[in-house]
């Protein structure tokens, strides 16, 4: 008959659940990079050109056909309208190359219309709007080749109707301040793109920071529900290990001093006294809890505390214990030793309280990359796996002592295995590296990613 293996006897404690993962924060959508020239300049323009157009028909000297006026004050009216389709588009879905372009061509096509019905002469002055608002849509080459081209095509017309315009001191005046204007008109234009540039990055900067701040705080969320948890993971594997551990051997010692009460009150007496020595143990175990919390720690020396667990089970009865170290414990932290004090603590327990042990070693071994602990016994050993698999549901119920040591070992870099055999004894053997060797930085480890290793009736500790 093969009994449980590693079933503390103490209550269970209910496994943390683990955070919710934080929902992540949508990214925000980037700003169109602007490709429209700032609107004021182009109706400013139409609205001199307008007026002056209409003034002169007015109160000029000759007289001008009234279709002519309808005319021209219908081509800048259709203008004003282009302007205003081409903001709408821009603002509703953004300006493609091939919609610029054909704005372009309408826009010099209104300009050659409304310039051909103009009686002021001011029309001209239209033209310098198609560099303009090409180096927002093209870019600077295609502003200065169109530039070139609208200054070419004034020269072309004075050559093509006026006999000996070079010596004509209005129409060299009026080519050198068209070409003037043209090319402040350029120039004003490479300082808006780079104005609206600048805005552009600057919004995107804005976007992309508030972006980082909601992650940020989603991230801080995040690390504060793991720390939460971890910290709870930690406190229940240290009160199971030390306070569990403890209060397990009081009940087996109690136990056993109600049994030899009328029959040898020697070993009550001796029963009542490891009781004792488990409660006060416990009690400065707390206390050394509490110190540790409050960054007050005390050295610890394994083969001390081992020596100690040794002695104390040789004087409560039970398996005859032995001990053997080899190696020095220099070189490793004190988190390391006390995973493997624990996984003793384990061993000791599940030996006396289930394996009905005659024999029990323990043997530590301090190596240059790291420490091995082994815990071996001669008891009723694990079963075999049809045995396991045959073990009721109900009494399956994973336990938390082999649990503990995974987590508590797993963040060192440590590992735990239990080997065992129906008759032939258990062997439970714990495994860290040195501190240098040791993750700095270990993240949560997840009581759910590995399996436990069953007991005798499906149960581990």
């Amino acid at each position: 008959m093969t009994t449980t293996w590693g079933h503390s006897g103490v209550p269970s404690l209910a496994q943390p659940a683990q955070p919710a993962q934080p929902a992540q924060p949508a990214q925000p959508a980037q700003p169109a990079r602007p490709a429209h020239a700032p609107p004021w300049v182009s109706s400013l323009l139409y609205a001199a050109v307008l007026f002056a157009g209409v003034y002169y028909d007015l109160v000029g000297d000759e007289p001008q056909p009234p279709a002519r006026t309808a005319g021209f004050v219908g081509a800048l009216g259709a203008l004003f309208a282009l302007d205003a389709a081409e903001r709408r588009c821009h603002r509703r879905s953004g300006t493609s190359r091939a919609l610029a372009v054909s704005v372009l061509v309408a826009r010099v096509g209104l300009f050659a219309a409304v310039t051909s019905c103009d009686s002021a002469g001011l029309s001209r002055a239209l033209f310098v709007l198609v560099p303009f608002t090409a180096y927002f849509a093209f870019g600077r080459r295609a502003s200065l080749v169109l530039g070139a081209g609208c200054a070419g095509a004034l020269l072309g017309r004075y050559v093509l109707t006026a006999d000996g315009w070079y010596a004509d001191a209005e129409a060299i005046s009026d080519l050198l301040m068209f070409a003037l204007v043209l090319t402040l008109t350029v120039s004003m234009a490479a300082v808006a793109t780079g104005e609206q540039d600048a805005r552009w990055r600057l919004e995107s900067t804005v976007r992309e920071l508030s972006a980082s701040h909601h992650r940020l705080r989603a991230y801080a969320a995040r690390v504060a529900e793991l720390s939460t948890a971890e910290e709870r993971n930690r406190l229940a594997r240290e009160i199971h290990d030390s306070i569990g551990h403890h209060l397990t051997a009081i009940a087996v010692q109690v136990e056993k001093a109600e049994a030899f009460r009328d029959l040898d009150r020697a070993e009550s007496d001796r029963a009542l006294a490891a009781a004792r020595w488990s409660a006060r143990r416990a009690l400065e175990e707390a206390r050394l809890s509490v110190r540790a919390l409050r960054a007050e720690p005390e050295p610890f020396s394994l083969a001390g505390a081992l020596t100690e667990l040794v002695r104390h089970g040789a004087d409560g009865g039970g398996p005859h214990v032995t001990l053997d170290v080899a190696g020095e414990e220099t070189g490793y932290a004190e988190r390391q030793l006390t995973a493997l004090y624990r996984a003793a603590q384990e061993g000791l327990t599940n030996a006396r309280r289930h394996a009905d042990a005659a024999h029990v070693h323990l043997h530590v071994e301090y190596g240059p990359v790291g420490a091995r602990l082994t815990v071996t016994d001669d008891g009723r050993g694990l079963p075999d796996p049809a045995a396991a698999r045959s073990v009721p549901a109900a009494r399956s119920v994973p336990g938390l002592g082999l649990r503990g040591l995974r987590e508590r070992l797993r963040p060192l870099g440590g590992e735990l295995s239990v080997r065992g055999a129906p008759g032939e004894g258990t062997t439970l053997t714990a495994t860290v590296p040195r501190a240098a060797d040791s993750p700095d930085l270990p993240g949560l480890p997840d009581p759910l990613d590995s399996p436990d290793l069953p007991g005798p009736t499906g149960r581990t500790s």
